[in-house]
């Protein structure tokens, strides 16, 4: 059945005021020292013409890495077009973590000759670091870190100390670019398989996160406190399509983890943000092993998947309300499907989770999402190594453009064919930006218009949910001449009833 929506931008009344920052992404830290990651899906598997499979075996997911990943030389951070193109997208933040940041150690004398000190996974030099920073000030970009706690640094009985982390900050600070925010670790939960030291327990890890906050604030006081940077792990989440079918769908199917409470309940150090991990499922990577986590391609326009980011914010903000009250809510990491994105994470398919996902996420709370990643693996907003802009990438660049930071009630029940939310017009006052998502495979939505308005519809080339490009007002989005960005340019929309086709994104400002 179609939907009728009806645009009345004089009736809005204000929810909050959301971070301007709050389309944000992550710079792997295994990008920056280079190291294994997730191998690229074949074209045929990104056009969904040709099947993903691995081997299943009962040793667990270590076992399939080999099939699965593959090592990669360091991102160049001073490339031209990455730079420009990750400018464009206007301020945000940049978080360099990861579960490697955890292992890292801090060569920035030079005294290791490239080899890995026991305990610890792998070495960042201080030429790579100074890359980090002078891309994070070439793009007018905040950073966000975390810091090593492995068997490298400590045991699990010793305290943590900052040796490695005073390095990093120091640096940073000498450099002229502070550190502005710090997670303690990236996903804490999983303990031992993030790289903790051997026999590490909540209870460490509780006293580990008090020694870092008090000694960020004593010598770095302007740096943020973030966390406690968990995924999963909690009564009641499921990671995948949830209930029964999706009970234990995520990582901790296959990894013992520990409760957000377990990580918090207790400490004496306060955060000043609270954080979470989200993504939808998994990917065909790991689905042989984790089969109800996984949502295959013809359900991510369902009412289900698209619930999830929602779901997670609204389940996640009485835990930022207790651990962190009166602070924002970040989504450190965020994605379609952990294990490097689904087989359509680079098509216009995922464009429609991505941008449901901020509209959903402001309409819940405040805060920021740090999509995985900028440039790496099938969910990067560009493609590793060549930089080419995905259909994700102009997305988020639109609602960059048009979406101010006051969010409205639209009034509008999220239903199938018209999931509608209403921002203040970025740099226009007194206009309202809406954006109304087609989320139907089959069915038109009727639009009523009370009058004149600018219109940017986003689709699949020629009507393909999964086109590797996507078209503004029936134009492909596509880099031009010296890597120019195109014309970004809305149709005239007269007043009265307009017509979205199915599976379209519409922004109108008026």
């Amino acid at each position: 059945m179609s939907q009728s929506v009806r645009l009345a931008p004089g009736e809005l009344k204000p929810l909050r005021e959301i971070n301007p920052r709050m389309m944000s992404y992550n710079v792997e830290f295994a990008e920056v020292t280079g190291g294994t990651f997730w191998k690229a899906y074949t074209p045929g598997q990104v056009a969904g013409t040709e099947e993903f499979y691995v081997e299943p075996t009962s040793e667990g997911i270590a076992a399939m890495y080999k099939d699965l990943m593959q090592v990669y030389a360091p991102i160049d951070l001073y490339d031209e077009k990455l730079r420009s193109l990750a400018k464009e997208l206007g301020p945000a933040w940049v978080r360099v973590s990861g579960t490697w940041a955890t292992k890292t150690y801090y060569d920035f004398d030079g005294t290791t000759n490239g080899q890995v000190p026991e305990g610890y996974l792998n070495v960042l030099t201080k030429e790579q670091w100074i890359g980090v920073l002078d891309f994070v000030k070439a793009i007018g970009a905040k950073l966000i870190v975390s810091v090593a706690n492995c068997p490298g640094l400590h045991s699990a009985e010793e305290p943590w100390h900052p040796a490695e982390a005073e390095k990093l900050f120091s640096l940073s600070k000498e450099y002229g670019v502070p550190i502005d925010a710090a997670e303690f670790a990236n996903e804490p939960n999983m303990m031992e398989e993030t790289g903790f030291p051997k026999g590490y327990t909540p209870a460490h890890y509780r006293r580990d996160q008090d020694l870092f906050f008090k000694w960020l604030r004593a010598n770095y006081p302007d740096c943020l406190c973030v966390g406690p940077s968990t995924t999963g792990g909690e009564e009641g989440l499921f990671f995948g399509k949830g209930g029964e079918e999706g009970k234990g769908g995520g990582v901790e199917q296959l990894i013992e983890s520990c409760s957000c409470a377990e990580l918090l309940e207790g400490t004496t150090e306060p955060l000043d943000v609270f954080s979470y991990h989200y993504y939808n499922g998994i990917s065909e990577r790991l689905a042989s092993v984790m089969p109800a986590g996984h949502w295959l391609a013809e359900e991510a326009t369902t009412e289900a998947y698209l619930k999830t980011a929602p779901f997670m914010a609204e389940f996640y903000a009485p835990m930022r309300d207790k651990y962190c009250p009166g602070g924002e809510m970040w989504v450190t990491e965020s994605g379609d499907a952990g294990g490097g994105g689904d087989t359509w994470a680079s098509t216009y398919l995922d464009v429609i989770r991505t941008i449901n996902e901020l509209g959903g996420f402001a309409a819940v709370t405040n805060g920021v999402i740090f999509h995985n990643t900028l440039a790496s693996s099938d969910y990067g907003f560009l493609a590793r190594g060549v930089f080419d802009p995905r259909p994700n990438y102009f997305a988020v660049l639109l609602w960059n453009r048009l979406m101010g930071t006051t969010v409205y009630d639209t009034k509008e029940p999220i239903r199938e064919g018209a999931h509608v939310y209403a921002h203040s017009a970025k740099g226009a006052e007194k206009k309202v930006t809406y954006l109304v998502i087609n989320n139907s495979k089959t069915e038109s939505v009727r639009v009523e218009l009370p009058k004149e308005a600018e219109r940017y519809t986003l689709a699949g080339e020629n009507g393909n949910l999964r086109a590797a490009v996507m078209t503004l007002n029936d134009k492909p989005l596509v880099l031009g001449e010296n890597n120019s960005l195109p014309a970004l340019d809305p149709a005239v929309q007269a007043a009265g009833t307009v017509e979205l086709a199915p599976g379209t994104c519409t922004f109108f400002v008026l």
